[in-house]
């Protein structure tokens, strides 16, 4: 039975830096400032555990609260998974990481900890962070909510009318990062839009590429020669630093940065329109750094979610352009840790 004093814990485990969060049998949060510690995936599996647990007592004892009000725990772990709680080949953990069954492992650690089994739930970090910012976004509706969240690469979530992701059968599930932009439509400030390469390996035009950090390269290789004055032809700089630059010179009005923030707004654009034909949500968020109201100013995300509106509007059915809300995110950093103790809150009560 939940009482008032019941919490929810989520852990937010990246590959180098873990956050600890929480809410109370409400959904609301417990505070609004996350635990954070090192992964310190290099030590092996039981130092991750380690630190998470670590993070879960820390959380409690800043918060004034004990192990005796958790009842349960999230977890959110980029994936992808060999099958429900097991790792497969990560991107960024060490090879001896694969086929970790860290559901197992992290659920013996927190019930050693508090004393008795308490229940954990797991997902993928982008999923979870969707269920975060769809409790947000929807209030007392039940409408469906599709999270974008560009930074190094970029994240996506479906949200169900209850409050839950669609993982998949095989936790793969709006991985929609990785399909591909119909080139001839997205043209545009690039004359004749070319494959870039995404990080993935596909050279077929992977999302990813066109919308999020990893293809800044890539675009400056494409329009760089448009601006032949530009600073940024004639530095010595690395193409990562070159590219790390664009987004404080689009603050500033700088044109070459400003297109191609542009672009990215209308490659966004148009998967939103892709991704609207097959889940028609009644809420689209967008996340990101480029929405991050610390770095970036009201004028230029006005700019790009306009872009991203302007460019899904053409190919959305009616009903859709009336009724469909694009937005943007608004738990920041808080939003996987509370998505995956949402989660936690939403597996107990079922």
């Amino acid at each position: 039975m939940t009482t008032a004093r019941d919490i929810y814990l989520g852990t937010d485990s990246g590959a180098t830096t873990s956050k600890t969060g929480g809410i109370y049998a409400d959904g609301t949060p417990i505070s609004t400032q996350l635990r954070q510690s090192s992964t310190n995936s290099q030590a092996g599996t039981a130092a991750v555990i380690a630190g998470w647990v670590e993070g879960v007592q820390g959380f409690l004892t800043e918060n004034h609260l004990s192990w005796s009000q958790v009842r349960g725990v999230g977890l959110a772990l980029p994936g992808p998974y060999q099958s429900y709680g097991v790792l497969a080949k990560s991107a960024n953990l060490p090879e001896s990481f694969i086929g970790w069954n860290f559901h197992a492992d992290y659920s013996a650690a927190l019930a050693q900890a508090a004393g008795r089994p308490i229940a954990l739930s797991v997902g993928n970090d982008g999923d979870l962070g969707g269920v975060g910012e769809a409790a947000r976004v929807r209030g007392d509706s039940k409408a469906t909510v599709l999270l974008l969240a560009p930074g190094s690469g970029l994240g996506a979530a479906y949200i169900d009318a209850k409050g839950l992701p669609l993982t998949g059968d095989q936790f793969a599930g709006m991985e929609a990062g990785h399909m591909p932009v119909p080139l001839h439509v997205l043209g545009h400030g690039l004359d004749k839009a070319p494959a870039f390469r995404c990080g993935c390996g596909r050279t077929w035009g992977c999302i990813e590429a066109y919308s999020t950090i990893s293809g800044l390269p890539q675009y400056l290789d494409t329009l760089l020669p448009k601006y032949p004055g530009h600073e940024l032809a004639t530095s010595t700089d690395t193409p990562k630093h070159k590219a790390l630059s664009l987004r404080g010179r689009a603050q500033k009005g700088d044109a070459l940065a400003l297109e191609i923030f542009d672009t990215q707004a209308r490659a966004l654009g148009i998967h939103v329109a892709n991704l609207a034909m097959a889940l028609d949500p009644g809420i689209v968020v967008i996340g990101g750094g480029l929405i991050d109201t610390e770095s970036t100013t009201p004028e230029f995300r006005q700019r790009y979610l306009d872009g991203i509106r302007n460019a899904a509007a053409p190919f959305l059915f009616p009903a859709q352009r009336e009724r469909m809300k694009i937005v943007p995110a608004t738990l920041g950093e808080l939003s996987q840790a509370i998505g995956a103790a949402l989660v936690a809150l939403y597996s107990v009560k079922a």
